[in-house]
């Protein structure tokens, strides 16, 4: 009977294994998707900011690209957030 007993609770601990395995797997995968959508958002932010300024200003850009002007000021403040972000890495490497 111990035996038994034994196969089961290997059993259960392969199952819970695999299970977390997979779990990790699944988190590894969202995680590298959502690295991948951060570095679009931030192309998108920098196309968005040279659009503005080829436009004009928001309103126009917001016209010319059929994106809602807070979608507009949402990607220029990324893009603001991310330029002080690269000159605070500049400045903490000198």
């Amino acid at each position: 009977m111990s035996v038994r007993n034994h196969d089961k609770n290997l059993s259960r601990k392969q199952r819970l294994q695999e299970k977390q395995r997979r779990q990790l797997a699944v988190v590894d995968t969202v995680d590298k998707a959502e690295a991948k959508v951060r570095k679009a958002e931030v192309e998108l932010a920098g196309a968005v900011t040279e659009a503005v300024q080829v436009f004009g200003d928001e309103q126009s850009a917001s016209e010319g690209l059929d994106m809602p002007v807070e979608a507009i000021r949402r990607f220029l403040a990324m893009a603001r957030d991310e330029a002080a972000g690269v000159a605070d890495a500049d400045a903490d490497a000198s």
